[in-house]
């Protein structure tokens, strides 16, 4: 499955759009993350906790959105975005959204 956030690939055409396909995952922070993230808010630095979690979500989101893509028969999904949300005090969404397509190579006879 080509995964790309680029309107096309180059070397292949869009045979067939299959619609917009989107996976998604609401996660919560730990309280013992929190604890340990407010510390190292006081000496500054990456939040690591914080990256891991929402790596993790990334690649939950990804995994879902591939799967939606691969049920309607697609071999790409193009245009691929991420947003993130608030759903409460304590949990954020995270959602991979993009267009699921059918892509060939391109004929040589195309190239212009």
């Amino acid at each position: 499955m080509i995964v790309t956030s680029t309107e096309f690939v180059p070397g292949m055409r869009v045979v067939k759009v299959l619609g917009l396909v989107r996976g998604n995952t609401i996660r919560t922070r730990h309280v013992g993350k929190d604890i340990m993230a407010t510390l190292r808010g006081l000496v500054g630095g990456e939040v690591s906790e914080y990256t891991k979690l929402f790596a993790e979500s990334r690649e939950q989101a990804l995994d879902r959105m591939v799967s939606e893509a691969q049920q309607l028969g697609a071999n790409a999904i193009i245009e691929v975005r991420f947003s993130t949300s608030m759903v409460m005090t304590s949990a954020a969404e995270l959602l991979a959204y993009g267009t699921a397509v059918t892509l060939e190579p391109a004929d040589a006879d195309d190239a212009s």
